[in-house]
């Protein structure tokens, strides 16, 4: 049995250049992997996947992404091994923070390593590319701009160490509604996107940005007053991570976080997080 964990992630930018003609969206994101993880535990067998995630509603068959990934890998060898993974969720489902996207990717490399496949990264990143837009990002396991539909990496350098504080309203946001909210045009030609570079920890708050934002502000006002309370509470920046609907606020050191997160519990607006930048 080999146990990992799977962390998950906040974006600390996202653009929207364009929707394409496969129906996906041309972007830009500053993402940036975080201390809040899920525990993944794999067993080799001798076939077949079997898939567990005890005290969540997830799906435990092809349904799911990790099941896809198992699949992905599985078939490429020709090994008659199975395997059995268990996922024990501490990552909000379908909150913006790529918690499926990473338990794949973990899937993908775990796996590889265990049945000695001898896939590279890179090739890794390919497979997980067709199975989830952000799994390349979490097997690339470094800070970084992602473009394309998230699907091409450039490892940012010099990111300064993060604190968050992180919460979670506790409904589900539906990745494919909020871009279809925002009602953009097919693009027509590659937009070109200036990659900024940041310092420091201020430089990064102020500079927080997300188009996914007004879409999903838009339906849910509760996110609006979440991000309020964060800048009440000490934070430098806030913003939703993702398609949301988890909205995240930065601060300097953890004393910080931590009080934050104290007074931010009081309010019952949802389930309240601290994590660091990884």
């Amino acid at each position: 049995m080999i146990a990992r964990r799977s962390p998950a992630k906040v974006n600390l930018l996202l653009r929207v250049l364009g929707k394409r003609h496969d129906g996906y969206h041309d972007i830009v994101s500053l993402m940036q992997r975080i201390s809040l993880y899920d525990d993944m535990e794999f067993h080799l067998t001798d076939g077949g996947i079997e898939l567990s995630c005890p005290g969540s509603t997830l799906p435990e068959d092809r349904r799911n992404i990790v099941y896809q990934a198992a699949e992905a890998l599985c078939s490429r060898t020709s090994l008659l091994q199975g395997v059995q993974i268990t996922i024990r969720k501490h990552i909000p489902i379908a909150a913006g923070l790529g918690g499926g996207s990473s338990n794949a990717a973990t899937t993908l490399v775990t796996l590889n390593d265990m049945m000695a496949l001898g896939y590279s990264t890179g090739e890794l990143m390919e497979i997980g590319a067709a199975i989830g837009a952000d799994v390349p990002f979490f097997i690339f396991a470094r800070t970084a701009w992602a473009s394309g539909i998230g699907d091409h990496l450039q490892e940012a350098h010099d990111i300064p160490s993060l604190w968050f504080v992180l919460v979670n309203p506790g409904f589900p946001l539906s990745t494919k509604d909020i871009y279809e909210g925002l009602n953009l045009g097919l693009t027509k030609e590659r937009i070109k996107y200036n990659i900024q570079r940041f310092k420091s920890v201020p430089q990064i708050a102020g500079a927080l940005s997300n188009d996914l934002e007004r879409v999903s502000l838009k339906i849910y006002p509760v996110l609006s007053k979440i991000k309020d309370l964060l800048i009440a509470c000490g934070a430098l920046g806030s913003l939703m991570s993702g398609s949301g609907p988890t909205v995240f606020g930065i601060f300097s050191g953890r004393e910080g976080a931590e009080g934050a997160a104290r007074e931010i519990q009081k309010s019952d607006v949802g389930s309240v997080y601290i994590a660091h930048s990884i």
